[in-house]
């Protein structure tokens, strides 16, 4: 329902949620499956709305027990009666969460995320979304045909982030839902100590309130600011590209601050990834979306424009490393890395994200040439790629499947799938930092009720999907932010 007054449009509802990604959505689906009424905020137009949501390739990170598990979540596909799945348990879930944040997570709220991420999906597939298994970016064709899917990470939207958006939008205005596009929400209204509402504007510069007995903040961190990122971040980090929404400006963080909410997680570290350097609109690109990543870093080498390497491309499978590789890239000498292949190891990479049309690529006959087209000093590549290829223990068998221990004895090594690059054609990709959201976000507990620093609730807020801080420090398990979403998205709006 909405009035008017002197001061502008008031909405009023049961539940407010601010944010129309998949955590903004997801805590929708859970208020309407209650009876609640809900108006949705979206700060972004129609055609820009999605939050990161729409800029990812609907990875998402459940816990399961093998394709058997899982085969009536997932569409139908031929290739699944030669298909090998390995079971994903919660144990294994909770374990890489421990790895890759070096213990720094909250243990409830990754409790809770393991413990409900399959459950979750199944909930949101009754519902009406779309999921399947991702052959393209999470299995490797064995040489008799099968398929063997790797690193936890095995099912994905149908149609990617933008499938996900679309189906949680029917889904959303079937179920009764009002969204607003275009409403930026600018600060919190408190009466008596309790969150009634918010204030917002809208792009063509009205102004307004929308009431309701529970405010959900669905609206993502602070990555699209540069202010930001050189305040939280660090020195540099107002260079780094955006990959996703350009509207995750931080705004709905700081009106929550404002208000007393305690700051949550990590507001140091974010999820940053190798990022196609070159290619013209490589910000908040709408149509190539997630393909603007370069991720089979872990067949090839990473060199800085000075011709040395600086990372071990092969110390775990992707999904533990691509998130943290990011700001390894963007703190080398002008911010630039390039990941090379030999001809090789070309016909491996992404088909997504290596064969596109008009990507940044630079290709020669030698290693010599392609330092040349990459502007690097010959001497320091070719004596970088001499000594890598020398190092490497080629009595193993090269395994993309499994950590294979096939390791190139340098400095840095790399500690799993060394190839020696010798065989012309050399490829070079230029690739820099892209940020793809923050870890930071508000204090809250497993139900998402914001709390102060004391640890006391703030009646009538809720919090979900990147805005909640503590599950994520410093790098991410590839597939873990939309599972979270879901999770906590339909925690809060099961309580809203």
């Amino acid at each position: 329902m909405s009035t008017s007054t002197s001061t502008g449009q008031i909405l009023r509802a049961d539940v407010i949620v601010v944010g129309g990604g998949n955590a903004g959505f997801t805590a929708a689906h859970a208020a309407r499956e209650r009876g609640r009424s809900v108006v949705l905020l979206e700060k972004a137009n129609e055609h820009e709305a999605g939050g990161n949501s729409y800029y990812t390739a609907g990875a998402t990170r459940i816990a399961h027990a093998g394709l058997a598990d899982i085969a009536d979540i997932v569409d139908a596909d031929e290739r699944h009666a030669a298909t090998e799945v390995p079971p994903y348990s919660a144990e294994d879930y909770a374990a890489d969460l421990v790895k890759v944040t070096g213990g720094r997570n909250d243990p409830e709220l990754t409790r809770v995320l393991v413990q409900e991420s399959q459950n979750t999906l199944r909930w949101l597939k009754q519902r009406g979304l779309k999921y399947r298994l991702m052959y393209e970016r999470q299995a490797y064709e064995r040489p008799d045909g099968s398929y063997l899917f790797w690193g936890g990470l095995h099912v994905g939207n149908t149609g990617g982030g933008e499938g996900l958006i679309a189906d949680h939008t029917r889904v959303a205005l079937e179920e009764g839902v009002e969204i607003r596009y275009g409403h930026g929400v600018e600060s919190l209204i408190v009466e008596s100590d309790v969150v009634v509402g918010v204030r917002f504007s809208t792009d063509d510069g009205q102004t307004g309130e929308a009431r309701g007995e529970t405010v959900v903040l669905a609206a993502g961190g602070f990555e699209s600011s540069p202010e930001l990122r050189e305040k939280y971040l660090g020195t540099g980090w107002g260079n780094a590209k955006v990959r996703g929404t350009p509207f995750n400006t931080g705004l709905a963080l700081e009106a929550a601050l404002a208000i007393g909410a305690g700051k949550g997680g990590d507001w140091n570290t974010c999820h940053s990834v190798a990022w196609d350097a070159l290619t013209e609109n490589n910000e908040s690109n709408r149509e190539l979306t997630n393909r603007l990543t370069r991720q089979s870093y872990p067949l090839g080498i990473v060199v800085n424009n000075r011709g040395s390497r600086f990372l071990d491309e092969g110390a775990d499978f992707r999904n533990y490393t691509y998130a943290k590789y990011g700001r390894e890239i963007l703190a080398q000498p002008d911010s630039i890395a390039y990941q090379v292949f030999d001809a090789e190891l070309r016909p491996l990479l992404r088909t997504e994200e290596y064969d596109m049309p008009g990507i940044s690529v630079f290709e020669a006959p030698t290693i010599e040439e392609l330092a040349d087209r990459m502007g690097v000093d010959r001497e320091t590549f070719a004596k970088t790629i001499a000594e890598f290829n020398a190092s490497i223990d080629r009595s193993i068998t090269l395994d993309p499947t499994i950590k294979d221990g096939r390791k190139a004895d340098v400095q840095p090594p790399k500690s799993n799938w060394a190839s020696p690059i010798e065989t012309g054609p050399f490829y070079a990709y230029p690739v820099t930092c892209g940020i793809t959201f923050t870890f930071g976000g508000l204090s809250a507990d497993t139900e998402g009720r914001v709390r102060t620093e004391d640890g006391t609730v703030i009646p009538g807020l809720l919090v979900c999907g990147e805005m909640l801080g503590g599950l994520f420090s410093g790098n991410y398990p590839g597939g873990s932010g939309l599972a979270a979403g879901s999770v906590f998205g339909r925690r809060a709006g099961s309580i809203a």
